[in-house]
C-alpha cells in the first residue's frame, strides 16, 4: 500500500500528528494529497544532490499542479482551484534552488515514516503486549528474515555435505575393492565397472548440486551485505552524524553487530565447505571434475564478501589467537590547497588492542597522550589550489589501522574519525563547532574535508531541526513552532526556504547569527536550564509579538524571552495600564552572566522592584504568561526565608530595583524587531561565570605540544571499531 494510503488509515492520534506535521506551509497537504503517487515514486535523495535532475523534478511539479488545476475547473471546485493556483505561485521560490524543494520533500516523507513507525510500534505493543524497544520495523524484520533464511540453508548445507562424502565413501570402497579383487570373469567384471560408473555419475551429479547450492548461498549472502553495509550501515552513520549534533536518534550498535556477525559466521561455514569439498577432490577425482573448475572461484567470492564484511568492522568473535596492534596517523591524503595546514601525530602511534577497557565485549585501543605538531609549510607547488578557507574550515581525517587474521584469512582494517576541526586558541572553539554542526547537518560524505569549499546551503525545515536539536541535548527541551518562526525572522525577516553558511557563521560581523544563538544557549545551560525545561521560558519570540500578547492580558502579566541586541541576555516585560487605562508594555534591560552568577533568575523575578513616581518599590511581577501566579510558577526554586527570632545578623540580598522611563540598553550590531520602552537596573553587578561551558559535553579536546587543540566531535568515528578504537 502507499504510504499516503497507509498514513490516511492511522488512528486519530496519529491524524493528529500528520496535521501538526502539515500544519508548515512548505508543503501543502492538498499537494501531498492530490500528487502522493507521483510524490512517492520520485528519486529526491538524488535530487537533493543533482541540481539539473532536481530541476527537472520541479518543472514536472508545476505540470502536475496545471493538471491538477485544469480538473477542477472542469468539477467547477472554485476553492480547490484558488488553492492550486496559490501553491504553485508559492513554488515559484524554488525557482532557482530545486534541491531545497527536493530536500523539503524528502524531509517530510522521513516525517511520515516516523509516524508509520510509531504507529506501527504502538500496534504492536497492543497484541503482542512486548516493550516498545524490543520491536522492529517492517524492514528490520526482512532482514532477519533473510538472515534466518541464510542460517537455515548453511545448516541444510551441511547436511548435503555429508551426503557427498558418504557418497565418496561409497565410491572410493567399492572402486578399491574392485581394485583388489582382480576380477577374470568379463561379465562380472562389466558389471561392476557399470555400477562403478553409476556411482561416479551419482557422485558427479552431487558435487554439481553441491556446487550449485554453495554458489546460490553465496548470492544470498553477497544480497544481505549489500543492504546491511548499503543501506543499515549508511542509515546508522547518518544518525551517528546527527547524534554528534544532539539529535536524539539512537545510535546503539548491538542489532547491527548482532546481523554483521552472524552473516560472517555463514560465510566462515561455506569457507569451510569449500575446503573439504578441496580435501574430497584429493581423495577422489576424476575428468571434468566440476569442483576442480568451480571451487576457485567460489572461494574467491567467498573471501572477497567475508573482507567486506570484516572491513566494517562489527564482526564480533569470542576469541582471537593473534595480538592485533592499532596504528592512528592524520591527513592521509591532505588536499593540494593553498595554506592548508598538514600535522604530524607524535607520542604512542601504535598501541594493542585488548578487552581490559571495553563495557561492550569489543576490543580497545585508548590514545590518550597524542600529540599533533604542525608542519613546515612549503611553497604554493604545480597543482596547489586557490580555494581559501578559514582555520575552523579547514577539516582534517584521523585515521586508524590494523589487520585482522582468522582461520587463514588476513584483512587490513581501517577505520577514521568523522572530519575534525583543529583549532590554537580556545577563542575559535565556538565556529569550530559551527563548522562542525554545519558539515554533520548536510555533508552525506564523511570524508569530504573540502565540504567548505563549496558548503550548500541548509533547507530551512533541517536547520531548524539541528537548533532544536541543541536546546534538546543541552537542556533536554527542544524548540518548538513558535520559537522556529522568530529565529527564522530573526534570520530573513520573512519565509525562507534554505540558510547559506554565510548568513549562519561567516558574516563579517563580530556578532554572527550562532553567536547570538550560541551566546544563548550556553546562558540556559549554565543558568536557567531548569527554568528552560519546565516551560517556563518562552525565550525566542520578538519585541513585535510579545507586546501583542500582552497587551491582551491583565495588569501584571509578563513573560520572559531574550534579548535580540545582547549576546547571552534574557530579559523580561511586563504588562501596565496607563492613566487612561490603556495597555502598557514595560522591558526591563536584559540581565547576563554578569547578573545571573550572583542572583538567580527566579530570585531576580522574585524580588525585581520598580520605583514608581513616589519612589515606592513595587514588584510588578504578578502572572506568568498566559495567567500562572509569579509564585505558583517559580516557588519551587525560590530559596528558603528565614524569620528566627535568634538570628544575630540582618540577612542583606542583592535585589534589582529598576526606574520608569527609562530604555533597554541597545547594540548597534543588531536591533529588535519592534521598538518598545524599557527599564534600567539601578545597580550594575560584576563578575564572570564560572560554570563549564556545555560545549565540553560533546567534544573532546586533546592538547597538543604546539598549544593546538583537537576539536573532536563526541562519538565521531565513521565506522564503528569493535576490534577497538575509542578517540
Amino acid at each position: 500500500m502507499a504510504q499516503w494510503d497507509r498514513l490516511r488509515q492511522l488512528p486519530a492520534a496519529y491524524t493528529q500528528q500528520l496535521h501538526e506535521l502539515y500544519d508548515r506551509d512548505a508543503l501543502p497537504m492538498d499537494v501531498r494529497h492530490y500528487l502522493s503517487a507521483w510524490i512517492e515514486k520520485q528519486e529526491w535523495q538524488r535530487a537533493a544532490r543533482d541540481h539539473d535532475f532536481a530541476m527537472v523534478l520541479f518543472q514536472v511539479l508545476l505540470e502536475n499542479l496545471d493538471i491538477q488545476h485544469s480538473r477542477f475547473v472542469q468539477e467547477e471546485s472554485l476553492l480547490l482551484q484558488h488553492n492550486i493556483r496559490r501553491y504553485k505561485q508559492n513554488f515559484q521560490k524554488y525557482l532557482d534552488e530545486p534541491c531545497a524543494l527536493a530536500n523539503t520533500i524528502l524531509w517530510f516523507l522521513g516525517k511520515e515514516k516516523e509516524i508509520l513507525q510509531s504507529a506501527d510500534l504502538a500496534e504492536q505493543v497492543q497484541f503482542l503486549c512486548v516493550e516498545p524497544e524490543a520491536m522492529e520495523t517492517s524492514s528490520q524484520r526482512d532482514l532477519e528474515r533473510k538472515i534466518a533464511g541464510l542460517k537455515n540453508e548453511v545448516q541444510c548445507m551441511e547436511h548435503t555435505m555429508l551426503c557427498l562424502e558418504e557418497q565418496q565413501d561409497e565410491f572410493d570402497f567399492k572402486y578399491q575393492t574392485h581394485k583388489m579383487e582382480a576380477v577374470v570373469d568379463e561379465a562380472l567384471k562389466k558389471e561392476q565397472m557399470k555400477v562403478l560408473q553409476l556411482l561416479v555419475n551419482r557422485l558427479n551429479e552431487c558435487r554439481k548440486s553441491t556446487l550449485s547450492d554453495l554458489s546460490k548461498c553465496l548470492d544470498r549472502t553477497d544480497d544481505l551485505i549489500d543492504t546491511l553495509v548499503k543501506k543499515e550501515l549508511v542509515e546508522w552513520q547518518r544518525r551517528q552524524q546527527k547524534a554528534c549534533i544532539g539529535a536524539p536518534d539512537n545510535v546503539c550498535l548491538d542489532q547491527l553487530e548482532k546481523w554483521f556477525t552472524c552473516v560472517a559466521v555463514c560465510l566462515f561455514q561455506v569457507r569451510e565447505f569449500l575446503g573439504k569439498l578441496e580435501e574430497l577432490v584429493g581423495k577422489v577425482s576424476y575428468d571434468n571434475d566440476p569442483v576442480k573448475a568451480q571451487k576457485p572461484v567460489l572461494q574467491r567470492r567467498a573471501d572477497t564478501l567475508l573482507k567486506n564484511l570484516l572491513k566494517r568492522l562489527l564482526v564480533k568473535f569470542p576469541e582471537l589467537n593473534h595480538s592485533m596492534k592499532v596504528n592512528v596517523s592524520m591527513d592521509r591524503e591532505a588536499p593540494q590547497i593553498k595554506g592548508y595546514r598538514r600535522f604530524n601525530v607524535l607520542g604512542t602511534k601504535i598501541k594493542a588492542l585488548n578487552m581490559a577497557e571495553s563495557q561492550s565485549g569489543g576490543m580497545v585501543a585508548d590514545f590518550r597522550h597524542l600529540t599533533l605538531k604542525e608542519q613546515k609549510s612549503g611553497g604554493g607547488g604545480k597543482g596547489v589550489s586557490d580555494i581559501s578557507l578559514s582555520v575552523t574550515e579547514e577539516l582534517h581525517i584521523i585515521y586508524f589501522d590494523t589487520v585482522f587474521e582468522l582461520k587463514g584469512l588476513s584483512v587490513e582494517l581501517q577505520a577514521s574519525s568523522l572530519p575534525v576541526v583543529i583549532i590554537s586558541n580556545s577563542s575559535q572553539q565556538q565556529s569550530a563547532w559551527a563548522s562542525v554542526l554545519w558539515f554533520n547537518l548536510l555533508s552525506l560524505d564523511t570524508k569530504d574535508v573540502l565540504f567548505f569549499a563549496n558548503s550548500p546551503a541548509a533547507p530551512w525545515l533541517q536547520f531548524g531541526e539541528m537548533l532544536s536539536w541543541q536546546f534538546l541535548s543541552a537542556t533536554k527541551r527542544g524548540l518548538n513552532e513558535a520559537q522556529l518562526e522568530m529565529i527564522a525572522h530573526r534570520l530573513f525577516g520573512k519565509c525562507c526556504c534554505y540558510v547559506p553558511w554565510s548568513k549562519f557563521s561567516k558574516e563579517n560581523t563580530p556578532d554572527t547569527f550562532w553567536v547570538w544563538f550560541d551566546g544563548i544557549l550556553v546562558m540556559v545551560k549554565t543558568y536557567l536550564e531548569d527554568l528552560w525545561r519546565e516551560g517556563l521560558i518562552m525565550g525566542f519570540v520578538s519585541k513585535g509579538k510579545e507586546k501583542s500578547l500582552l497587551k491582551k492580558k491583565q495588569r501584571g502579566t509578563f513573560l520572559l524571552r531574550f534579548s535580540e541586541s545582547v549576546i547571552g541576555g534574557i530579559t523580561f516585560s511586563w504588562v501596565d495600564t496607563t492613566i487612561t487605562g490603556e495597555p502598557d508594555v514595560k522591558t526591563v534591560q536584559p540581565f547576563t552572566k554578569v547578573d545571573l552568577c550572583q542572583i538567580p533568575f527566579h530570585e531576580i523575578i522574585r524580588n525585581f522592584q520598580i520605583l514608581e513616581a513616589e519612589n515606592i518599590p513595587e514588584n510588578p511581577l504578578l502572572y506568568l504568561y498566559p495567567n500562572t501566579p509569579k509564585d505558583e510558577a517559580f516557588g519551587r526554586y525560590y530559596s528558603e526565608r528565614s524569620d528566627s527570632p535568634y538570628i544575630k545578623y540582618i540577612k542583606t540580598k542583592l535585589v534589582f530595583v529598576s526606574k520608569e522611563n527609562t530604555l533597554e540598553a541597545r547594540s548597534p550590531m543588531y536591533s529588535d524587531m519592534a521598538q518598545g520602552e524599557g527599564l534600567e537596573p539601578m545597580n550594575g553587578l560584576s563578575g564572570e561565570a564560572a560554570g563549564e561551558s556545555w560545549l565540553s559535553l560533546l567534544s573532546i579536546q586533546l592538547k597538543t605540544s604546539s598549544n593546538k587543540s583537537l576539536y573532536l566531535c563526541h562519538r565521531a568515528l565513521c565506522s564503528p571499531l569493535y576490534y577497538g578504537l575509542v578517540v
